[in-house]
């Protein structure tokens, strides 16, 4: 769904806000949630994540040579990036330059991880999971007809996809196979520390692995999460958009219990990756200031990186904390390298 048509879009906020699973809403769906103009909490002057929005770009944009949109990005270093995206879209950047790759599908694909250059996976529409083999993408039997929406794993032969209904496959490096998840939420992100320790959201649920099993844990919000990311096991981001506030939401996990962050943002975030736990970065959409949204955290406060762009932005990943890509709708890549 393209940005473009604002109206139509903040139409759906109540839709997605109840999840895909019981709408059968789609990622990009899942990934639109824009917030009213009027008087949203969060979106005064004054607010730290908003005081940049006239300021020079942080961020630079990057020539993707594309006009679809793009939903998620992963590296295994600076001159190997990949972003997947619309129609069965897949872009490398080796460095110097983005161009396509040979996509054996066209569904709509939502996230790309990987364990190394030649082990990456790409979820998506249908049930798709795609594997690059480091010559060429070829697509895998999941046994499922779900959304897949997040994929992350441990290893090479540990990875979980997560998407509608509460969908959670794992693969053990020759199969994949449907886990129990205990929810009919979809879940949008997942990330882990280890084979033993998981975390995957959607909605307001947060789901843990323990190596056995998955269980609910308390979130304490009512926002609808999007993304996870963390610099260890007792050091985990989550983020999303609180609708009743209208205002961007942040959770942090300690290792014992998750806890609300002040954000400072009317923007819904979508996507958040750190390279520490003290330097982290979250995107995602103003619609108040009709800007794509990016917040950098220093290990005390969250504050704005003007991102030059009107677009969604979904996904973020770097090698390290000058080296940072931010993908988004319309082609949308930005690169930060300050």
């Amino acid at each position: 769904m393209k940005r473009g048509n604002l109206f139509f879009v903040l139409l759906l906020t109540l839709f997605l806000l109840a999840g895909a699973a019981a709408c059968g809403g789609s990622r990009s769906n899942a990934r639109l949630v824009l917030i009213d103009d009027d008087a949203s909490p969060g979106d005064d002057d004054t607010s730290p994540a908003d005081d940049d929005d006239d300021a020079s770009p942080a961020w630079t944009a990057m020539d993707s040579t594309t006009s679809v949109d793009l939903v998620s990005v992963w590296g295994s270093s600076s001159s190997n990036v990949l972003t997947v995206g619309d129609v069965g879209t897949i872009l490398r950047y080796d460095g110097s330059s983005w161009s396509a790759m040979t996509s054996p599908t066209t569904a709509r694909l939502y996230a790309v991880w990987g364990s190394a250059a030649d082990d990456a996976f790409i979820v998506g529409d249908g049930g798709a999971i795609l594997h690059y083999d480091g010559s060429a993408w070829t697509a895998m039997t999941s046994g499922s007809t779900a959304i897949l929406q997040g994929v992350w794993g441990s290893s090479a032969s540990d990875v979980f996809a997560v998407g509608d209904g509460g969908a959670i496959l794992h693969y053990d490096g020759a199969s994949w196979s449907a886990m129990t998840s205990g929810t009919s939420e979809s879940l949008i992100g997942v990330w882990g520390s280890s084979a033993s320790d998981a975390l995957a959201v959607g909605g307001a649920t947060i789901l843990h692995y323990d190596g056995s099993s998955w269980s609910p844990m308390t979130s304490g919000t009512t926002a609808g999460l999007y993304g996870v990311w963390g610099a260890s096991a007792t050091d985990v981001f989550a983020v999303g958009y609180d609708e009743p506030a209208g205002a961007g939401a942040i959770l942090h996990y300690n290792g014992s219990a998750w806890s609300a962050m002040t954000a400072g943002t009317a923007a819904a975030l979508f996507g958040v990756w750190g390279s520490s736990a003290t330097d982290v970065f979250a995107v995602g959409f103003n619609s108040a200031a009709a800007v794509g949204a990016s917040l950098r955290y220093d290990g005390a406060l969250w504050s704005a990186l003007a991102t030059g762009v009107v677009e969604d932005l979904f996904g973020v990943w770097g090698s390290s904390s000058s080296d940072v890509f931010a993908v988004g709708n319309l082609g949308t890549i930005l690169h930060y390298g300050g």
